[in-house]
């Protein structure tokens, strides 16, 4: 049986990043777990300080077949080139952009095509 795996990114803006990859791949939020509302509900129930509350946002594959996305906030700025790509597969002769509703990339704090 293959293993479970996720990715994850680092950068300055979780909330933003997700956001653009859930739009991009066709993505959505990772539900909370069982038994909350909300995620809010389960940052609460475990004493989680609110100004922690926005440090990461996590993307699940809504047919369950790709691996989950976090994007986790970090204190320090990008210092090296992205030693990882996605290479999205737009095929069919599609406009690469349709599924990303004509975004550009992300750029500036370090995480996916940030710079």
């Amino acid at each position: 049986m293959a293993s479970r795996w996720t990715l994850t990114f680092d950068c300055a803006r979780p909330a933003e990043r997700a956001r653009f990859w859930a739009s991009a791949l066709g993505y959505a939020e990772k539900p909370p777990p069982a038994g909350f509302a909300d995620w809010h509900a389960w940052f609460a129930h475990h004493g989680t300080p609110e100004d922690d509350w926005d440090d990461g946002a996590y993307l699940a594959d809504p047919e369950g077949t790709g691996p989950g996305i976090s994007f986790l906030k970090v204190p320090e700025p990008k210092a090296v080139k992205n030693r990882l790509h996605l290479d999205v597969q737009a095929g069919g002769g599609r406009d690469p952009r349709a599924r990303g509703g004509g975004q550009a990339r992300p750029r500036g704090d370090g995480g996916p095509g940030g710079t």
